[in-house]
């Protein structure tokens, strides 16, 4: 049995640990083994892995719905849906907590861009959580959690990306990942309300003479120009595909679309806007797109030098159950998302894996959507946490680092619990892509 293929692997942690970025590493790794292996072959085998990642309609959806959510951000749709949701939840105990959760879910659902809602929704939240004096563990928990719903609110440019590694329908991961996403977020709000009426101090009520209450009238007003537009967008865009209207990628195209009319909707369109929206697509996907062509590079020369094969036979000499073998697969998920960004782990570990997961009995869709809430996991557990450095960078220096890192452990513990969930009720990723083949 030759371990070369595995060589790979501390060669690219070398690099990354030195500072070479992600994409560099790598492309560097893959460029050294390849040569060992092909020799001049080699540019053959590149050329093949540009013209593939080049001409994969599907990964045409992550610059559509990059662009979807740089419009929404520049339409000022969060700021309107954090307003429209504190004025139900602000007299419930945790209000401030619950409505940006809440917030949080339809913000992801309307950009599907993981990072750019955390930040959006804490720059938001956290000047009115601590005017109210919540819990900065709390506080900090929360904006964390609901940021990184991206991973499982659907639509996620995380799947678009999953889906051809994993060689399933993006339609049906958009589809599957509904309830557990769903799961997670109301498992969040359930651990918020019931700390706040154990530990009021914890998220304080607002009472109607810190703010006045509103008419019913006016409050169905706000409600409706906050939430209804988006929600429409979202229902064209996750609707289109249900019902076998569009593929994933039209249907971030009908997004993209609607995420300009939102934005002349709310009076915000202009040039101006529609150029700086055009850059930071360019940039966000050319980044992507960087690190997706790499690590098609690197998956490329690890199967070609005889890596799934190897894997295979060190699978089959460990002797491990099928489900002892899914946990060992998670476990290196969790720990590689600790030190690598997402689409790192999902590009070294998806191709290599989910063929084995398959011949083992086990749904890929089902372990794509495991695998998704583990990476989900992983951001937001210390040490590395990334979640917590996005949040670092907008709070002020009175909410601490070990507050949030304690802020965030109860989260942790309740995506856990949506993890055993959905391995032990498969159904809760399945049932809805099965109920509606035939779309994708």
């Amino acid at each position: 049995m030759s371990l070369f293929p595995l060589y790979m692997f501390p060669l690219l942690f070398a690099l990354l640990l030195v500072g070479v970025p992600v994409a560099f590493a790598m492309m560097f790794t893959a460029t050294v083994f390849g040569y060992m292996v092909f020799d001049q072959a080699l540019i053959h085998q590149f050329i093949e892995k540009i013209s593939d990642v080049a001409s994969n309609y599907v990964l045409a959806a992550v610059t559509l719905f990059v662009f979807m959510g740089c419009m929404l951000e520049r339409a000022g749709i969060a700021k309107r849906l954090f307003e429209a949701m504190h004025l139900w939840t602000r007299r419930v105990p945790g209000g401030l907590a619950l409505g940006t959760i809440l917030m949080c879910i339809v913000f992801a659902a309307s950009t599907g861009v993981i990072g750019a809602t955390e930040v959006v929704v804490g720059l938001l939240a956290v000047p009115i959580m601590m005017k109210y004096k919540y819990d900065n563990g709390l506080m900090a928990g929360t904006i964390c959690a609901g940021g990184s719903l991206g991973t499982m609110i659907p639509p996620s440019v995380v799947v678009v990306i999953m889906g051809p590694l994993a060689q399933v329908s993006v339609g049906d991961l958009l589809l599957g990942m509904i309830f557990p996403g769903l799961i997670m977020a109301s498992l969040y709000m359930a651990y918020i309300v019931i700390r706040c009426i154990i530990q009021p101090s914890a998220g304080p009520v607002i009472h109607a003479g810190d703010e006045p209450e509103l008419p019913l009238s006016e409050k169905l007003r706000i409600t409706a120009t906050a939430l209804v537009p988006p929600m429409l967008m979202v229902f064209a865009v996750l609707g289109s595909i249900m019902l076998g209207l569009a593929s994933p990628t039209e249907a971030a195209a009908l997004g993209a679309a609607g995420a300009v009319l939102l934005t002349i909707f709310y009076g915000q369109f202009s040039l101006t806007v529609l150029h700086q929206a055009f850059l930071k697509t360019l940039r966000i996907t050319a980044m992507i797109m960087t690190i997706l062509l790499a690590g098609s590079m690197l998956t490329g020369i690890f199967i070609g030098s005889g890596g799934v094969i190897l894997t295979e036979e060190l699978v089959g000499a460990s002797n491990l159950s099928p489900w002892g073998l899914l946990g060992v697969v998670l476990l290196m998920a969790f720990v590689g998302g600790a030190f690598l960004d997402w689409i790192s782990v999902i590009l070294i570990m998806i191709p290599m894996f989910t063929p084995i997961m398959v011949s083992m009995g086990f749904d890929p869709v089902w372990f794509c959507i495991l695998f998704l809430i583990v990476i989900q996991t992983s951001y937001l557990t210390p040490p590395m946490a990334p979640a917590i450095f996005y949040l670092r960078g907008i709070t002020p220096k009175s909410v601490t680092t070990v507050q949030m890192y304690k802020g965030v452990l109860p989260f942790i513990g309740l995506q856990v619990l949506t993890l055993i969930l959905v391995m032990y009720f498969p159904n809760l990723v399945l049932w809805l892509p099965d109920k509606l083949l035939g779309f994708s």
